[in-house]
């Protein structure tokens, strides 16, 4: 089983690191809002969280992939889950980008929350683009 983890091991990573980077922006904003004693806009949550999602579509691939009956061991396998992991992965590192620049954006205006919610959705689609994909493929 653990050569068919990698689609779901590799997009965790991904979603560690796109969570991270939307993290400490949030974190960022709120101290910045802190320190003006305004308040601190918890929907930059939101965005920080959005990254998590790629990490349930790498298990579902796993899911998948398990259930597709190939036999145990195959080199297939691990490849198909690794590059559909690596690409899940880089969706969720680069929504994490995008919801890093959102949360700085919206703690400072206080606007355009929902356009910076349609791009990091956007973003999210490529990972759920691979996902459908591959399971199709198999």
């Amino acid at each position: 089983m653990g050569d068919m983890s990698l689609s779901l091991s590799i997009a965790a990573i991904g979603s560690a690191l796109g969570t991270g980077i939307a993290g400490m922006a949030a974190i960022g904003a709120w101290k910045k809002a802190f320190a003006q004693n305004k308040a601190a806009p918890f929907i930059l949550i939101a965005f920080v969280g959005a990254p998590l999602t790629q990490t349930i579509y790498g298990m579902i691939l796993r899911n998948s992939i398990l259930d597709a009956g190939l036999e145990i061991g195959q080199g297939f396998q691990i490849l198909f889950g690794a590059i559909a992991g690596l690409a899940m992965a880089f969706s969720a590192f680069m929504q994490g980008k995008a919801g890093a620049k959102a949360a700085d954006a919206l703690a400072e205006t206080g606007k355009g929350f929902g356009n910076y919610i349609m791009v990091v959705g956007i973003v999210e689609t490529v990972a759920l683009f691979v996902m459908v994909f591959c399971m199709t493929a198999l």
